[in-house]
């Protein structure tokens, strides 16, 4: 059958799937821009902006025993015991078509429903923004959002995100961090703020980025980071891969120092690595490793560098010269 009702079907569908691609734990660059070029259908953005109407409106009653029950019995199957607050997180299967499916993956996807997002240490997490664009946060990272008529604002108060930007030439998408000030239409680009510094690591599109109060702006091409400290923005050519490769959940080490690896491990970790080989913190180190993986990095230094690594107070982990 191809007639209309089986195209509003396939959409239904095809929208609750994207559902459950979004809400992933890992959601690559690459998926997240094949989700908008899907989107650019309007029988697509039709269908899924119902995904986001049907979850908007029921978000708040799936804990309800009978609206449980219904959502069940909507799906084609029996209520379980105990099965209840399942009904916003569980993923039931594609099977289902229309209102009922997109129920089903209602739950995997961070809807704009406040302004302030974060993510605790070693936790990313995917926002679905109203406009359509999407932030995926890094680790130990907070950021507020505001919208209104003419401008999209984004304050990035700690940590780093990737911004997949959905196209308005009305309405300019301004991420702000720190001093630093990155404008954009249409685009994907990471923001890292550390210290002192600001990173914007653009990955597709052109985005403008400032220093303190619109000082030093400049116009970025995809492949280049700036570095925004105070009025000055410096830009380099760098690796887009490896800079955004946290949001696939993996950190690369390039002829990179071991004091600044171990920061970079650090970040993903609750239970620390501390170097103590001042000789060495400039040795370099090479390797793709799991975020969070502290077992791995620190096998790998201790054979690579000939460190030992022992037993650190409150769960962490030395490293240290071999006696």
């Amino acid at each position: 059958m191809s007639g209309p009702r089986a195209r509003v079907e396939k959409a239904e569908t095809e929208a609750a799937e994207w559902h459950a691609r979004l809400g992933a734990t890992r959601v690559s660059p690459e998926t997240i821009e094949a989700f908008f070029a899907w989107r650019k259908d309007p029988a697509n953005a039709d269908a899924y902006r119902r995904v986001e109407t049907v979850w908007t409106d029921t978000a708040g009653l799936g804990r309800d025993p009978e609206i449980a029950q219904a959502l069940e019995a909507a799906l084609g199957r029996k209520p379980v015991k105990g099965r209840r607050d399942r009904v916003t997180a569980g993923l039931w299967g594609l099977a289902a078509v229309g209102a009922a499916a997109v129920l089903a993956f209602g739950g995997w996807v961070w809807m704009e429903g406040r302004s302030v997002y974060s993510t605790a240490v070693g936790e990313q997490r995917l926002v679905q923004l109203a406009d359509g664009s999407s932030v995926r946060l890094d680790t130990g990272s907070r950021l507020r959002v505001r919208f209104d008529g003419d401008r999209r604002l984004i304050d990035l108060e700690q940590g780093q995100a990737l911004f997949t930007v959905a196209h308005d030439t009305s309405r300019p998408f301004v991420v702000v961090a720190g001093e630093a000030r990155v404008t954009a239409v249409g685009t994907v680009f990471d923001v890292r703020r550390e210290a002192g510094e600001v990173r914007v690591t653009l990955v597709s599109g052109a985005v403008d980025v400032a220093g303190e109060a619109g000082r030093g702006e400049r116009r970025m091409r995809a492949g280049q980071q700036a570095r925004v400290r105070d009025a000055e923005v410096r830009t380099t050519a760098v690796d887009v891969a490896a800079e955004t490769s946290w949001a696939e959940g993996r950190v690369v080490f390039r002829d990179t120092p071991l004091k600044a690896a171990v920061a970079e491990v650090n970040r993903y970790l609750t239970d620390k690595i501390e170097l103590d080989a001042p000789a060495l913190e400039d040795e370099a180190v090479n390797g793709v490793f799991e975020t969070g993986d502290r077992e791995a990095f620190v096998s790998a230094a201790a054979a690579g560098l000939g460190l030992r690594a022992s037993a650190g107070p409150d769960g962490a982990v030395r490293l240290s010269p071999e006696k």
